[in-house]
């Protein structure tokens, strides 16, 4: 079953890989002239367009793309001018920390906050769960950026306001990229407490949405098994209640949380743009839309790729994840395969 999954997920990535070059090449422009710059000659032009293959049919120009990409190259970036793996491979690290500790804040906080709220349901406690819930529903990301910078950065001075690091600190030598992850490494602890505080509000504010849809799911679900005849019987043999929420409530109610995490894991990845614009923050998702807003083509196409390889991983993890959790749902899946 794993493996069928990887080589549907190696199809799907194909298909991918066509529906972007397609896109690619129906963009109104010539990709020679934006490649090279208004001012280029029409000789220069047309030596271009026959070293990229410009000149013949599309399934060719497709062949020579893929066989590229397979070796990892994506081509040269307009913008930048260098190899567009090496840019994403520069700024990707920036926003996998901004993935990966807003990540956190989602599991953390959403899972409790549904957790308390269904175990106390239709209480205080319940409808202020409730209230958090809608409150990061209703609130895009970008506003509570704004908010959050304007009271916490200016206002009460406490959080640094732009950027991955304080400019009076020094990089720490890359291992990762990942600047709290480097830093522990090296066991400069100045520089990872710094890089702590310059992710707390960019990573609150990416994953408001996806804390606030884990909060919700999350109380539905352990409220739904609350009533199950299996956790009832616990409670007749007088099984104190923390051990049934953790021994044989919170597992089966994690399932649907955990087949959620995958499709925000991806989103997050992909939806940074904003947040990374206001908090100056040098990642992935503001390399992406740059290349789409100067339609730099070849950055597009590895961005996108990027990006799809991201979400079917994590659809693969998830899962794993959930054949773990429920190991009936594993034993479905293989017989209808």
């Amino acid at each position: 079953m794993f493996l069928n999954r990887i080589l549907h997920s190696i199809f799907v990535l194909w298909g991918l890989s066509v529906f972007i070059f397609v896109i690619s090449r129906i963009v109104p422009g010539d990709p020679a002239r934006m490649a090279l710059g208004a001012r280029a000659s029409e000789e220069v032009l047309q030596r271009f367009r026959i070293a990229m293959h410009y000149d013949k049919s599309i399934v060719v120009q497709y062949y020579y793309w893929f066989k590229d990409v397979l070796h990892g190259d994506f081509g040269i970036s307009i913008i930048t001018k260098h190899p567009v793996l090496e840019d994403i491979s520069r700024v990707l690290p920036a926003s996998l920390e901004l993935t990966i500790f807003a990540f956190i804040f989602i599991i953390i906080i959403g899972i409790t906050i549904g957790v308390i709220s269904a175990r106390y349901h239709n209480t205080w406690i319940d409808n202020l769960g409730r209230f958090a819930a809608y409150f990061g529903i209703v609130t895009p990301s970008f506003v509570f950026a704004i908010m959050g910078m304007l009271i916490f950065c200016y206002i009460l001075e406490v959080l640094p306001a732009m950027g991955r690091l304080s400019p009076e600190l020094i990089y720490p030598p890359k291992i990762t990229g990942l600047i709290t992850i480097d830093a522990l490494i090296q066991g400069n602890y100045i520089v990872f407490f710094d890089a702590i505080k310059h992710l707390i509000l960019p990573s609150i504010s990416l994953g408001l949405l996806g804390m606030a849809s884990d909060a919700r799911i999350t109380r539905t679900s352990v409220y739904n098994n609350l009533g199950k005849d299996y956790i009832i019987a616990a409670q007749s043999y007088g099984i104190p209640d923390r051990v049934i929420m953790f021994r044989d409530l919170l597992k089966p109610s994690l399932i649907p949380v955990v087949s959620l995490l995958a499709l925000q894991f991806g989103s997050i990845l992909s939806q940074a743009f904003l947040v990374e614009l206001i908090f100056n923050w040098p990642g992935f998702a503001r390399y992406g839309m740059t290349a789409i807003i100067q339609k730099d083509l070849n950055a597009i196409s590895g961005v996108v790729l990027i990006l799809g390889i991201f979400r079917i991983c994590g659809n693969i993890i998830v899962d794993f994840l959930v054949g773990l959790l429920d190991p009936r749902i594993q034993l479905i899946k293989e017989r209808s395969e």
